[in-house]
């Protein structure tokens, strides 16, 4: 299995702290977030990962290289203005090969997060081993969260037959996905496109799987957020 990061947004509410280095450049506890998927990536067996990036993305290159020094294989997509989510993957596509991959965004903090689960999520056969007809496999397996304050109404439901747009409970997408490669063949390379008309889409067709994942995350979308994971560290080297 192949990993994507997605690290071509702009940060506006990171802002100013973003206008000099890219959001998924920014350290909590010590390490740059895209840093934390790279290495809890390699640490699951997945070490060819694909980088978008756009606004400031040379620093991305310059700082991440081939990803070597950390046991990867990285390859990047360069976009000129910012693609949005499914824009940006349509143009990794021949990257990322035929296979299911991953997606995650460069900017949360999951420390915890173990990828090895993304491994199998998408099957092409049924228990028993008889293949699914291609129209009727999970497109899509999307990792949820507990709605943060921030987001209470959640995103999608979910049930035991996978993701409604529509029902209770409700809970948050987590920015963590695995996908088809034929999910967005419909988009053309260099396309802007969002994600979010895609996924719902698909999921009242009903191809599309999820589950909760209980650990430690975070959506760091402003300033006051970093600096509070970042609060800890700081008060132990203070005490130091």
């Amino acid at each position: 299995m192949k990993a994507m990061l997605l690290a071509a947004g702009r940060g506006e509410r990171m802002r100013p702290l973003t206008d000099s280095c890219p959001k998924p450049l920014l350290k909590v506890r010590g390490r740059p977030l895209i840093v934390w998927h790279i290495l809890n990536l390699v640490k699951a067996g997945i070490t060819e990962i694909v980088i978008n990036h756009a606004h400031l993305g040379q620093m991305i290159v310059d700082t991440l290289g081939d990803g070597s020094q950390f046991g990867a294989s990285i390859q990047y997509s360069a976009e000129e203005q910012a693609l949005e989510t499914a824009g940006g993957i349509a143009k990794a596509l021949p990257l990322l090969g035929d296979a299911p991959f991953v997606v995650v965004s460069a900017d949360i903090y999951i420390p915890h997060f173990n990828f090895k689960e993304c491994l199998n999520t998408l099957e092409d056969n049924d228990p028993w081993g008889n293949p699914h007809p291609p129209e009727q496999r999970d497109i899509a397996w999307l990792y949820m969260v507990k709605n943060p304050s921030f987001h209470p109404q959640g995103d999608f439901a979910l049930t035991l037959m996978g993701l409604a747009n529509e029902g209770e409970p409700r809970h948050t997408f987590a920015n963590i996905g695995v996908y088809r490669p034929e999910m967005f063949a419909s988009i053309k390379a260099g396309e802007y496109a969002k994600l979010g008309p895609l996924l719902r889409d698909y999921i009242d067709a009903g191809r599309i799987g999820g589950e909760l994942y209980r650990g430690e995350w975070h959506n760091v979308g402003k300033p006051e957020q970093l600096q509070a994971l970042n609060a800890p560290l700081q008060f132990t080297q203070g005490k130091a």
